[in-house]
């Protein structure tokens, strides 16, 4: 069974989050309220998910997010953000901190649950919907100069797979980057995994953050 650690400073937020995956058959292994007890909490308990609100009193979700995440940490949940996707720079910051991915707390309980085991999977969650209103409303204006190392990345890819990373910013999933492509979904996931491969990035949020940041993405497209 997976188990998730619900992190919220609202006390019901979070008591109508834990009844949601509980019902869903998840195992809600504690509920904290605020981001130092998030990062505590995730090392004593391990949980495969870490379901994260951003604001929060004290550590907020970007700052826990990243201590979570750190590369020196021998088992990393991965963390799913709740957010108002009124908060699109905080969003990104989340995901640039390694967060992979995120969902609105109005959604439907069903699609809370099928959030967090997509995660947990491996994958990460990325809605069409919701990545291009990043692009539209918070990346494209807030984003810093492509560094050397974001250059560097971009010159290991082949003209293919600059391709692929584009769709992948702009929350296509492989069966529709192989539709886009016209090739198959096996294809369109090896290209997708080797993009990660050469980016060293964790899962295909650290994408979408690459193709942002190195200005693959473009105003309009």
């Amino acid at each position: 069974m997976i188990s998730v650690l619900v992190v919220d400073d609202q006390p019901l937020v979070r008591q109508a989050v834990r009844d949601i995956l509980t019902d869903g058959g998840l195992d809600v292994v504690g509920e904290v309220a605020d981001g130092r007890e998030a990062v505590v909490a995730a090392a004593e308990l391990s949980p495969d998910v870490v379901l994260m609100d951003i604001r929060m009193p004290g550590m907020d979700g970007i700052a826990a997010t990243a201590a979570i995440c750190a590369p020196a940490r021998d088992a990393r949940p991965r963390v799913l953000i709740l957010t108002t996707f009124e908060e699109d720079e905080y969003v990104v910051a989340a995901l640039r901190a390694g967060a992979s991915g995120f969902i609105g707390k109005g959604a439907e309980p069903e699609d809370i649950v099928r959030a967090v085991r997509t995660i947990d999977a491996g994958e990460s969650l990325l809605s069409s919907t919701a990545t291009r209103a990043l692009i539209e409303r918070s990346v494209r204006g807030t984003a810093p100069p492509a560094s050397d190392t974001h250059r560097d990345v971009l010159a290991r890819l082949t003209a293919r797979e600059q391709e692929v990373l584009l769709l992948v910013a702009r929350g296509r999933t492989n069966q529709e980057i192989a539709t886009d492509l016209t090739i198959s979904p096996h294809t369109a996931k090896t290209h997708v995994n080797r993009i990660m491969s050469k980016a060293d990035a964790r899962d295909r949020a650290q994408l979408v953050i690459l193709a942002y940041e190195a200005g693959i993405v473009v105003a309009g497209g």
